[in-house]
């Protein structure tokens, strides 16, 4: 089975639903998606949706968290909410059995969220806690690091679960705010699953569908920057080295050779062993462990970013080896050994990608959030089993821009 597109139609909003019926097991898999709703829209409040996101697993303000996760436990329903960068998600799943006590508990959550001052204090001081406990964990440090400097004055600077000082100023009504601007027909999109045929299932939801406002359709903003060529140092009491790094790559995120850059970040970084960060850094001259770099593309932005962890004493040398091996890659591409090896991992491992009703439901999802085409993936693969030599090597030569590799490090 694959997943289907369709709308429905509820108040005049034409709200679409990828779904993919399955009867293998009798279960229901319903995804809110609130698109451009994710800590994107934090603005000056650093972690205001990531706080709002944990709000609303606090149960209803009539139940509390407690009574309300022990009427979810006695039916066996998991209702939990989460968020990324772009998307804000309430996800609900059961057997069908108890689908309809599961939209029930959905309606309600929705309808009266637990919005208490003492609910907001406690995910406060919890999430003032777990930064508080980060501030050791150099990986993180390092890695947000890089990320305010590569995207200083943009939504990326600052992570998502804020800092102590933004968490402590966040209030209640921010929250409100948020949620109540958030969970809306115009923003919505529905990914959903199981042993429901797709009319069943619409007479399943609408009725929830219904009560949730029309709202205003969020509109996506652009993350633009341009990286250069800095380090920035921080110094701990820490056993080894941090180095974390990343540059622009010009691309969007339906660009027609999207393709070319996927193998080129397998070759690159993405493959483990075999690749030629790790092949170089770890295998030829054991500077670490592991060391990896990929290339993401996503809706709003696109970048290159990696990260290896070195001793204190060989820092230098593990950062300077980065961007030869970079600016050897732009310059000299690839060999044909590595494309083959990539070819077959990428065409191989296809299936293992689709196994389940949860991979085939999330590909279809981003594919359709980024307005590809439902087949997309498998002309992808086609391509990558066309893709010649010259035209990879001739692709990576045009995006010298990675060259540009901005450096945060944590070290002693």
């Amino acid at each position: 089975m694959s997943a289907t597109i369709k709308h429905i139609d509820i108040k005049g909003v034409q709200i679409p639903v990828i779904f993919e019926e399955q009867k293998a097991l009798p279960i229901l898999n319903l995804q809110l998606v609130f698109q451009n709703s994710g800590y994107i829209q934090d603005k000056n409040k650093s972690g205001l949706v990531n706080l709002s996101s944990k709000l609303l697993n606090e149960g209803t303000k009539e139940l509390g968290a407690t009574k309300f996760a022990e009427k979810l436990e006695e039916n066996a329903i998991s209702l939990a909410t989460s968020n990324g960068f772009e998307t804000f998600v309430i996800e609900l799943s059961n057997l069908k059995e108890q689908s309809k006590k599961g939209i029930e508990l959905l309606t309600a959550l929705l309808k009266s969220p637990n919005y208490s001052q003492d609910t907001l204090n406690k995910l406060k001081t919890m999430q003032i806690g777990s930064l508080k406990r980060k501030e050791n964990d150099f990986d993180y440090v390092s890695n947000n690091q890089l990320k305010s400097i590569l995207f200083k004055g943009t939504s990326l600077e600052n992570p998502a679960s804020g800092t102590i000082e933004s968490i402590s100023n966040i209030e209640l009504k921010d929250i409100e705010n948020f949620i109540t601007q958030t969970v809306c027909l115009e923003n919505l999109i529905i990914v959903a699953g199981g042993d429901y045929e797709l009319k069943e299932f619409e007479k399943l939801v609408k009725p929830f569908l219904e009560t949730l406002n029309v709202g205003k359709k969020v509109e996506l903003e652009k993350v633009n920057f341009t990286s250069k060529k800095e380090e920035t140092i921080l110094i701990k009491d820490t056993q080894q080295a941090y180095i974390y790094f990343g540059s622009s790559f010009n691309i969007d995120s339906k660009d027609e050779e999207n393709y070319k850059a996927k193998v080129a970040s397998f070759i690159l970084g993405g493959s483990g062993f075999g690749s030629r960060l790790m092949e170089e850094i770890r295998v030829k001259r054991g500077l670490a462990y592991s060391a990896y770099g990929s290339i993401s593309i996503n809706k709003s932005h696109s970048y290159f970013n990696g990260y290896l962890q070195t001793k204190n004493e060989t820092s230098d040398e593990a950062k300077k080896l980065v961007g030869e091996i970079i600016e050897d890659f732009v310059k000299n591409g690839v060999t044909q050994d590595e494309l083959s090896a990539a070819k077959n991992f990428l065409t191989g491992s296809e299936p293992l990608r689709n196994e389940t009703l949860s991979q085939r439901l999330s590909r279809a999802f981003t594919l359709y959030y980024r307005g590809l085409e439902p087949d997309y993936s498998k002309k992808e693969l086609e391509k990558i089993q066309t893709l010649e030599l010259t035209d990879l090597n001739n692709y990576i030569k045009s995006h010298s821009e990675i060259n540009n590799l901005t450096f945060s490090i944590v070290r002693k």
